[in-house]
């Protein structure tokens, strides 16, 4: 009778593991975030170009154990001979026509602008790595976390904030900037002007805005070559949050860390 129950036990796992793919590649830094965290590491076949770059990437020092692809084209990925490439909606048009064309099984991630898109992409790769069990458990760790943010947030006083870039534009509602003020207890002085995604800095309405603090992925320094920046009153008194570039452009499970340390900076009376 035990040999029985191992038999019929093995006749259960055996299809679940001939179902999982051996060999994925991803090809964006925000996919090498979720295989990392989904994948058994002899899944990974390969990671993105930039996956060990910690100016990128929030996983560079996990993704040193792996390889990387020398660029993002097609090319680059199918010389790891995948049976699974994962894309995002922002890879290149042509490549992913390349991959279709090629017969690769691709999927391709579309949505990131709020943590609820996070969870369907973890789900959505937990089923296509045949690992699902481990999706839902990063799931339930993510949200036992913004719950606990959310509550020591409970009944603040949102500040006021400005998405300040190094480029000329700004982020609004519907963006991943958006979500980050919304968990961190912050209002978008963008998105309250009614702008929408990433849009041109409207350089003669920032002192309208007048935001109380400005975040950043760069420094004050940088910041102050820009005389629309440098004339705020934010600005002048020292009120700039700098956040890491990997974590604040995250569209992954790893913006979480963006929202706590976004909160921290902004109520650090709630973190004693």
């Amino acid at each position: 009778m035990p040999r029985l129950r191992v038999l019929l036990l093995l006749l259960a796992v055996l299809p679940l593991l001939a179902a999982r793919p051996a060999r994925v590649v991803s090809q964006t830094v925000g996919t090498d975030e979720l295989l990392l965290a989904l994948a058994d590491p002899a899944q990974i076949a390969a990671l993105s170009h930039i996956s060990r770059d910690p100016a990128f990437s929030p996983v560079a020092a996990e993704a040193r154990g792996h390889p990387a692809l020398r660029d993002s084209d097609a090319e680059s990925v199918l010389s790891f001979r995948p049976d699974l490439v994962l894309a995002a909606s922002y890879t290149r048009p042509e490549t992913l026509a390349l991959l279709r064309r090629a017969g690769v099984r691709l999927v391709v991630l579309e949505r990131f602008d709020t943590l609820e898109d996070v969870y369907a992409n973890l789900r959505t790769l937990g089923r296509e790595l045949g690992q699902g069990a481990r999706a839902e458990a990063l799931v339930a760790r993510c949200r036992a976390r913004v719950e606990a943010l959310a509550s020591r947030l409970g009944g603040v006083r949102p500040v006021r904030v400005l998405s300040a870039s190094l480029h000329p534009f700004t982020s609004g509602g519907g963006t991943t900037f958006q979500d980050l003020c919304e968990h961190a207890g912050a209002v978008n002085v963008a998105a309250e002007a009614g702008l929408r995604g990433h849009a041109a800095t409207p350089s003669e309405k920032l002192l309208l805005w007048n935001p109380e603090v400005l975040v950043t992925d760069s420094d004050a320094a940088r910041l102050a070559q820009l005389p629309h920046y440098r004339v705020l009153p934010a600005f002048r008194q020292g009120r700039v949050v700098v956040l890491p570039g990997p974590l604040m452009s995250s569209v992954s499970h790893h913006r979480i860390s963006a929202y706590e340390t976004l909160a921290r900076a902004l109520h650090p009376e709630r973190f004693p």
